[in-house]
């Protein structure tokens, strides 16, 4: 757990040192657990943003998009049950003075007993060797059994206590398995409160006429209130999507892991409708569309799972969480849900104006079903960049740091060097620039040895680095550098970008999800 702990570390400097990703408002001091992205970092979000949409709508010819605005009319924030029911549990210890979440002190509780079960097979397997049966391990050991069931109890009396809103019980567990604050090291703790996280501000010119506003806590409303608008303007048939982009905003009290939990955060949702009884059909197959968005990048297969909810929230009936194992571990990074009709319903109930389908094939009207899948961009960028992180050791003895980032999301596709600043091949290297530049993000290095530009180059993740030495004058031939294997090979420069085009391309991640 520490090595994944310094591997993390190691890539949040890494973000900052190669521009990915800053603190914002850095030369203040900082604002905590808010973010800004680098010049690198805004390339490879627009990159991972443009393959979700395109893999949305260009894909899907029933799926269109919109841009709902930030600010929306309050009462939509009471229909939804942000108003009344979007809380977190929160506990202090009086001691520190600091402010918890009591479902992540208990989570982090039940982490532990896998950490300890863990070590446990880890002490046996060296101990062991080859003839060492993992899983047997598991099943009979003592020790492990002890640790298992105790995370099973608490994990029992946790469920029972989400889904009953029992906040006494949530403290109780915390009290009862003596949880300790990770500051102060006391179990001096306050009864847990509900704390409700939406921004609000007004909106108006004085005091007494301003409206109470909220920044929206999630995108998915705005699609839900221009449902009708679309179905009607874009003359739309169920079983159709709207897809959206955009930022939204939490007053998360635990912000932390870097830009995996913020209180300014961008999300991808796509909210697809159907006809009731169609919904469970539906769900499992944007769940298995979804997995194979992710899949396509390349990245370990072991490294994704599914997550089905044990507590179901109250408009739901069937919830499953894409995780993707960060170095910290299997973390949430999308959700896909059936939200059944309970936020048109709502709306319905709340703005005293009909949101239903005729459906000419059945001959009768309804309010659909929704099916939503919801992305975070900025943990999707979180899992790129961790996946992608690798340092190596070469034959040589030297060492590199590269991100293996997917060709396609790639902040830049292609950099050009000549191999000196002088006898023509600067201009021929931005010649090829020129070239190129329409179709990839192309970056010119002229600076110190080949050696070290490459080291660049790999460090943000380049793809391809093309040299220009004295044989491109000769021949119009360039060496090409592929990052993940280090190898090399002449090529005409007639050919380049046919031969970078079709590695960066991402027509070859969406014939994977086609499939």
């Amino acid at each position: 757990m520490a090595q994944q702990e310094d591997v993390f570390k190691k890539i949040v400097s890494h973000a900052k040192e190669y521009g990915f990703v800053f603190p914002s408002s850095e030369i203040y001091d900082g604002l905590a657990a808010v973010y800004d992205y680098g010049q690198m970092g805004v390339e490879l979000k627009n990159n991972i943003k443009k393959y979700w949409w395109d893999s949305m709508v260009l894909l899907n010819e029933n799926v269109v998009g919109i841009d709902s605005a930030i600010f929306m009319h309050p009462t939509i924030w009471k229909a939804s049950g942000h108003v009344d029911a979007f809380n977190d549990p929160l506990i202090d210890n009086k001691d520190s003075k600091k402010r918890y979440r009591a479902d992540v002190l208990i989570e982090d509780l039940m982490a532990k007993y896998d950490d300890k079960i863990n070590k446990e097979v880890e002490k046996a397997a060296k101990k062991f060797g080859e003839t060492f049966d993992a899983d047997l391990f598991r099943q009979t050991n003592p020790r492990v059994l002890e640790n298992k069931a105790k995370k099973e109890e608490i994990l029992a009396r946790f469920t029972a206590a989400l889904n009953d809103n029992n906040l006494e019980e949530l403290r109780q567990i915390i009290v009862d398995y003596e949880v300790v604050c990770p500051i102060s090291g006391t179990k001096n703790w306050t009864d847990v409160r509900q704390f409700n996280l939406m921004f609000s501000t007004e909106m108006g010119s004085t005091a007494d006429g301003a409206m109470k506003v909220f920044l929206r806590p999630e995108t998915a409303q705005g699609i839900f209130v221009n449902f009708l608008n679309v179905q009607k303007t874009g003359r739309m048939k169920i079983p159709f999507g709207i897809a959206q982009i955009g930022k939204a905003f939490r007053n998360e009290i635990v912000a932390r892991q870097f830009i995996f939990r913020m209180r300014e955060f961008e999300q991808m949702e796509m909210q697809f409708f159907v006809r009731p009884g169609e919904e469970l059909e539906w769900f499992e197959k944007w769940k298995q569309t979804r997995l194979k968005w992710h899949k396509a990048l390349g990245f370990p297969q072991e490294k994704y799972r599914y997550h089905d909810h044990e507590k179901l929230a109250h408009y739901a009936n069937a919830a499953t969480d894409i995780e993707f194992q960060m170095p910290f571990g299997f973390k949430e990074v999308e959700g896909i849900h059936s939200r059944t009709d309970f936020d048109l319903s709502s709306h319905e109930q709340y703005s005293g104006k009909k949101l239903q389908y005729f459906d000419p094939e059945l001959n009768k009207s309804y309010v659909p079903y929704v099916i939503e899948t919801s992305i975070g961009v900025d943990r999707m960028f979180l899992s790129v960049l961790s996946a992608s992180y690798c340092e190596e050791t070469l034959e040589n003895g030297e060492t590199r740091v590269v991100l293996r980032i997917p060709a396609a999301l790639a902040p830049v596709k292609v950099a050009v060097m000549p191999l000196t600043k002088k006898d023509g091949l600067p201009e021929k290297a931005r010649q090829i620039i020129d070239d190129l530049k329409f179709d990839f993000k192309c970056s010119y290095d002229e600076k110190d040895s080949i050696g070290k530009r490459y080291r660049r180059q790999d460090a943000i993740g380049t793809p391809f680095c093309l040299t220009v030495d004295h044989q491109t004058l000769e021949d119009n031939t360039v060496t090409i550098r592929h990052r993940d294997t280090m190898t090399q090979e002449r090529v005409s420069i007639d050919d380049l970008a046919k031969i970078i085009g079709e590695q960066v391309s991402m027509k070859t991640l969406f014939k994977k999800i086609a499939e």
